[in-house]
């Protein structure tokens, strides 16, 4: 992970960067954790109540620090709901989220964000967290957020410009890439980096699994609160990963792991990409129910020439795997641990779960009063993830450089966005929602 920036003083630092930023309020919010030995509480919010925003509380509440969850958000009340009793139950003192302090509908992260903290935690669909994030940098609030931080080349933008500003604001920001904290891969990148295998020629990067779940539209009464209608936009967004809109597919939603291992290890961004996917096989065996390829095949190439191969799919029965490969000059290595050739090695330390160590590290970072920014390795890798994507769908070679200037935004006006909003992907008349055709695809905005 990006070293952190070392600070004169926690105390210092917090107060001046904050009121610099945000003014005297927050500085009083955001000043509680500078305090010697860690005993201040650290207030955070949750936006995004699904499995990974409640793992990354629970993550959080397993930390050293003095930690409280104030409020929460979620586009469904239920959901909402059931993410606070469910946190309470199992962390009592470290839950303080009155009814007041739950906020639904797909704005109600603003009223969370405002309410007095000093952490911001997102881990909504991919599509909502750009704005999300651009909030809290806003507010002068710390955030961790989830990956992929957009589902397309608009969102990137918005967040890595929104990176910009929290880098001004001396805020630390954190991205769900969780191998980066992880020692088995700090420690085989740093040697491989130092030259273990000699130059990298080639990567290879594996997500290859057997589906994901896909939630009926009658499942809407068990989220949705009493009165409100089960639109079309609701069942979309309990449904995000089905959506390219919402999620960005699978090569952005889980797949970006092994991107951003590749790339990390080659300490660089490819300039191009070709590939191709289809959709053999969904889930229930209905491919109404989806827009999402369930395979993709990647060959991306950076500037120096060098290739990585990319394969991602959800298809049941058949190999399975996660994981990545890089082909050096004088040998090779599995990145999660291990060398191959004539500087043969294996990592024998505590392989540590990443979920929560990258917890470990942001809580006792911020309770030191130093902060690290990985914003822009997050936005780059969703990038990278979508460039992948977009050279799938079309069956022709995008350009990085083509692409961020002239990528497309697939939810225009998602600021406005309500439960009760027309989503920018409707059904036809036969129940079947439109999919990318490649060859008649087009990547770019028109």
């Amino acid at each position: 992970m990006t070293a952190p920036d070392k600070q004169p003083s926690r105390r210092n630092f917090l107060q001046t960067s904050t009121a610099a930023a945000t003014g005297l309020a927050a500085t009083t919010s955001i000043a509680r954790m500078a305090h010697a030995q860690g005993s201040d509480e650290i207030r955070f919010v949750l936006i995004g109540c699904g499995g990974r925003g409640t793992g990354a509380s629970a993550n959080i509440m397993n930390t050293k620090g003095n930690v409280k969850l104030v409020a929460v958000a979620d586009a469904f009340g239920k959901k909402a709901r059931g993410a606070v009793a469910q946190l309470k139950k199992k962390y009592p003192d470290k839950v303080d989220v009155p009814e007041d302090r739950i906020f639904t509908d797909l704005q109600g992260y603003k009223q969370a964000i405002d309410v007095d903290c000093d952490l911001v935690v997102i881990a909504t669909p991919p599509a909502f967290k750009p704005q999300q994030f651009e909030y809290a940098v806003a507010k002068g609030r710390h955030v961790f957020s989830e990956k992929p931080v957009a589902s397309d080349v608009a969102g990137v933008k918005r967040f890595m410009k929104a990176v910009e500003e929290s880098k001004k604001k001396n805020l630390l920001v954190g991205i769900g890439l969780q191998r980066r904290h992880e020692p088995q891969y700090l420690e085989t990148v740093k040697r491989l980096h130092d030259g273990a295998i000699g130059d990298i020629i080639a990567l290879r990067v594996y997500w290859n699994g057997g589906g994901i779940w896909h939630r009926g539209r009658e499942t809407l009464k068990n989220i949705l609160d009493p009165g409100m209608d089960p639109t079309e936009m609701a069942y979309q967004c309990n449904n995000w990963y089905h959506f390219i809109w919402t999620c960005g597919d699978q090569i952005c939603e889980q797949h970006i792991h092994n991107l951003d291992v590749g790339c990390w290890v080659k300490g660089a961004y490819p300039v191009e990409c070709n590939g191709m996917g289809g959709r053999e096989m969904r889930m229930g065996g209905d491919a109404s129910l989806s827009q999402i390829n369930d395979h993709t095949f990647c060959e991306y190439t950076f500037a120096d020439g060098t290739k990585m191969w990319s394969q991602g799919r959800h298809l049941a029965g058949g190999w399975t795997y996660v994981g990545e490969f890089a082909h050096g000059s004088k040998g090779t290595s599995d990145p999660s641990g291990q060398i191959f050739g004539a500087n043969a090695w294996k990592f024998d330390g505590q392989r540590l779960n990443g979920h929560q160590q990258e917890q470990h590290d942001l809580i006792e970072t911020l309770m030191r009063g130093e902060i690290y920014n990985e914003g822009e390795y997050g936005a780059k890798s969703t990038f990278t993830a979508i460039l992948g994507r977009e050279a799938c769908y079309s069956a022709k070679v995008i350009k990085w450089d083509d692409l961020w200037e002239r990528g497309q935004d697939l939810a225009p006006g998602i600021d406005t966005y309500s439960l009760n909003s027309e989503p920018p992907t409707k059904p036809g008349p036969d129940g079947k929602y439109p999919v990318p055709v490649p060859g008649k695809y087009n990547p770019f905005a028109s």
